[in-house]
């Protein structure tokens, strides 16, 4: 058995209370406790050199995205060698790269960069728990992440199919995700992330626009989801300016409208921004709206607002 500390709080405790606590106190030290690595500990060793891979990733309810829009995607590919080895694909790499796992108690075990829960370890599947950890503190609210594995085996000879055809999305989420655009095209201040970001498109050569790629790697892929962000250089006949992490929204039928800068601005900043975005951004660009599984919806995005003389 594994104890560890924790705080206590009681009012108007009854007075034989004491008397409890110091028979807990006295059975408690004379037993012997098990070290809190072997508590529940995880093993592997019943599936070492199975070949997985990431089917399913859910939330706790169910669902493969949010009502704020983070949208959960397989990715995972995986092999555990030992008890203390794995192979973890990296997409980088376009390889198995070697690990080493850690097992803790309550069957936690830890790999490439990331703590799990592991749920159920078979043969034919796996099922993990995504946990937040600092610290050594488990944040159990911010834990609410599954991952479900098959083994290329049983993809292959048990469901006669492949793993892309597994990993689409659920009539659970185009019915939540329906629903949810639904409700924030009312209203113009209202956005979700969009699985499926705004795509910007110059009308004219005296404005140029970039994507930033937020690359998701092997250690961070499960939590790796941010609002879009676009680097916008304008030529103009005024000025240079720059203005960055311009937060805006992009509504369901591709209007830009500009909410607020992440950074401190000088006075009339919020003013001359949007000057700005109406007589260039809006004129210059056309605008796909973002979508999700098909849905178009009001959604959030970054601007890095950059202006260039043009003495042309």
């Amino acid at each position: 058995m594994y104890f560890s500390c924790m705080h206590f709080y009681a009012t108007k405790a009854p007075r034989f209370l004491g008397f409890y606590l110091l028979l807990l106190i006295a059975v408690t030290s004379s037993c012997k406790y098990d070290k809190p690595t072997n508590r529940n500990r995880v093993s592997f060793k019943n599936v070492t050199g199975i070949n997985y891979i990431e089917v399913k990733r859910r939330f706790g309810d169910g669902l493969s995205v949010s009502k704020y829009g983070y949208g959960l995607r397989p990715s995972w590919k995986l092999s555990f060698i030992s008890d203390d080895s794995a192979k973890v694909f990296s997409p980088d790499s376009n390889a198995m790269l070697g690990f080493h796992v850690t097992l803790d108690h309550d069957s936690l075990f830890h790999v490439a960069r990331a703590w799990f829960r592991a749920k159920k370890i078979t043969k034919d599947s796996l099922v993990v728990q995504v946990m937040k950890v600092e610290s050594k503190v488990i944040y159990l609210d911010k834990s609410q992440v599954f991952l479900t594995f098959y083994s290329d085996k049983y993809i292959r000879d048990v469901l006669h199919t492949v793993p892309e055809a597994l990993m689409g999305k659920t009539k659970a989420d185009t019915l939540f995700m329906k629903s949810r655009a639904a409700e924030v095209n009312k209203n113009a201040d209202s956005a979700f992330i969009a699985t499926n970001s705004p795509v910007f498109e110059s009308k004219t050569p005296l404005a140029t626009v970039k994507k930033i790629e937020v690359k998701a790697d092997i250690m961070n892929n499960y939590d790796n989801y941010d609002l879009p962000k676009y680097d916008i250089t304008i030529k103009n006949k005024y000025n240079n300016f720059n203005y960055p992490e311009l937060v805006v929204v992009i509504d369901h039928k591709g209007k830009i409208n500009y909410m607020y800068s992440m950074w401190e601005l000088p006075p009339g900043g919020n003013e001359t921004i949007k000057v700005l975005f109406d007589n260039y951004v809006k004129t210059y660009f056309n605008i796909t709206p973002g979508n999700t599984f098909g849905f178009p919806h009001n959604s959030y995005a970054y601007i890095n607002l950059r202006g260039v003389l043009n003495r042309d």
